[in-house]
C-alpha cells in the first residue's frame, strides 16, 4: 500500500458539520435517503432531516423517488437540483469567443460561437459577450434573475483574485482592466475570470478525466499555453501566471522574435501562427491556424510536416514538463491539434525519448475529447464552484 493510502486510512476526511457541507455530497446527482446522509455524516437523523428541509427549500435539492424498502413504508430519495438556476460559460480566444448557458451541473442550455477579435479592447468585447449571453438566456427559455454567476476564460494571465488581466501581450487595453466589475454591470451576477488555458483543463477534467489527478492542458493556437492540474486541482501559480508554456525559450531554437519582446520562445516557433508565417516564406498561402489545418487536411505535404515538426519542438519543452510535473495525461487542445495526428506525433516522439522512462511509464498524449467545449464547460465548472461553495450555500441557506 503506498504512502497516500497509509495516511489517508490514519487521516479520515473530515465529515461535514453544516448545511453547505451536507450540499457537497448530493453534488454528484445521486439520490440518497436522509438515513444515508446521517450515516455519511455521522450526524443524528433529525439534525440531516432539519438540514435536508433547507437545501428543500431552496430548490437546490428535490425528491427523487423511494428508496427499495426492507420492509415498510419505503423511504424518500432526494438529489441534486442543478436546473433551479443558471450559468454564463464565456471562452474567449485571440480572435473568438464561445458561449453558452448550463445548469448548474454544466449541462448546455443554449450555445453560440463567433468570431471576435480580443485586440478591439474589453469595452467592444464586453459589450459583445453581455449582449449575446442575454440572447442566449433568453433561448434556453430562462431568465436573467435566474443566473447565478458568470464564468470568463480570457487569452492571458489573469490575477485570479480579483479577475484582472495582467500585462497580457496579445490583448491591447485589456492591462487591469476590471472584467468582473464590467461585465456583472451588464449582466447583473457575479463574475469569475481566469486564464483560457485553465478553464480548458478545467473543462477537459472536469468532463473527460475526472479521475485523473495529475493531469496537464496544452493549447496550440494563435498563442501556446498549458493548464496544470495537480492533486485533482488546477495550480495558478502565485500571480496566475502557472502554465505560461508559449514564452519558455526553446533551447537551441531560430531566435525570432516573440509578441512577448523576447526571442527564441516556443509561441515563436510553434503556434498555429508561427507555422502559418513559415509556410507563407515558402510561398504556401496561409494566415493563420485556420489555414494550416485545411492545408493539412487538403494534403498538402509541406503544411503537414510543419505541423510535425512544430510538434516536435513543442515536446522539447513539454518533456522538461513531464520531467517537472509527472502528468499521468496531456491533452492537447487549440486550432492547431485539429490537424490531427501531425501534431501530437510530432509532440509523441520527443516527449517519449527525452523525458525519463518513470515519468512516462504510464504517460498518455491525446488529442482533446470536447470537441472545442473545454473552454465554455471549464468556465461554467468554475462558476458553478463559486455558486455552490460550502460558504455559498451557508449564506444562501438562512
Amino acid at each position: 500500500m503506498d504512502v497516500r493510502a497509509v495516511s489517508q486510512l490514519s487521516r479520515p476526511a473530515p465529515r461535514p458539520t453544516d448545511v453547505g457541507g451536507l450540499f457537497q455530497l448530493l453534488r454528484d446527482g445521486l439520490p440518497r435517503t436522509r438515513a444515508d446522509l446521517a450515516l455519511l455524516t455521522g450526524q443524528a437523523r433529525s439534525t440531516v432531516a432539519a438540514r435536508v428541509d433547507l437545501l428543500l427549500a431552496s430548490g437546490l435539492v428535490a425528491p427523487a423517488g423511494e428508496a427499495s424498502s426492507t420492509g415498510g413504508r419505503p423511504p424518500a430519495t432526494f438529489a441534486f437540483s442543478p436546473s433551479t438556476r443558471i450559468l454564463l460559460a464565456v471562452d474567449l480566444g485571440a480572435t473568438h469567443a464561445r458561449l453558452a448557458v448550463t445548469d448548474l451541473a454544466s449541462t448546455v442550455l443554449a450555445e453560440h460561437h463567433e468570431a471576435l477579435a480580443i485586440a478591439d479592447g474589453p469595452d467592444a468585447v464586453l459589450d459583445r459577450v453581455a449582449a449575446i449571453g442575454t440572447k442566449l438566456v433568453e433561448q434556453a427559455g430562462r431568465t436573467m434573475g435566474e443566473l447565478a454567476a458568470v464564468g470568463v476564460g480570457l487569452p492571458g494571465p489573469v490575477e485570479h483574485s480579483t479577475g484582472r488581466p495582467t500585462n497580457p501581450p496579445i490583448m491591447p487595453g485589456w492591462d487591469d482592466a476590471d472584467v468582473p466589475g464590467m461585465l456583472r454591470h451588464l449582466l447583473g451576477a457575479p463574475v469569475l475570470v481566469d486564464n483560457d488555458v485553465n478553464i480548458m483543463a478545467l473543462g477537459e477534467h472536469w468532463a473527460e478525466f475526472p479521475d485523473v489527478d495529475h493531469l496537464l492542458f496544452v493549447k496550440v493556437a494563435t498563442g501556446i499555453g498549458a493548464g496544470v492540474i495537480s492533486d485533482g486541482q488546477i495550480r495558478r501559480g502565485a500571480q496566475g501566471a502557472a502554465g505560461d508554456l508559449g514564452h519558455i525559450a526553446v533551447p537551441g531554437g531560430k531566435a525570432l522574435l516573440c509578441r512577448c519582446g523576447n526571442t527564441g520562445c516556443l509561441e515563436a516557433l510553434a503556434s498555429g501562427r508561427a507555422v502559418a508565417v513559415a509556410l507563407s516564406a515558402e510561398g504556401i498561402p496561409a494566415t493563420s491556424s485556420a489555414d494550416v489545418v485545411a492545408l493539412v487536411r487538403a494534403g498538402n505535404v509541406a503544411a503537414s510536416h510543419a505541423v510535425r515538426e512544430a510538434g516536435r519542438t513543442i515536446g522539447g519543452v513539454l518533456a522538461a514538463c513531464v520531467s517537472m510535473l509527472n502528468p499521468s495525461v496531456i491533452v492537447i487542445g487549440g486550432n492547431l491539434a485539429e490537424a490531427g495526428e501531425s501534431l501530437l506525433a510530432g509532440i509523441r516522439e520527443v516527449v517519449y525519448r527525452r523525458s525519463l522512462p518513470l515519468a512516462t511509464q504510464h504517460l498518455r498524449i491525446v488529442a482533446s475529447r470536447t470537441t472545442g467545449r473545454a473552454g465554455i464547460l471549464g468556465a461554467s465548472a468554475m462558476a458553478a464552484d463559486h455558486v455552490l461553495s460550502p460558504a455559498a450555500i451557508e449564506a444562501l441557506i438562512p
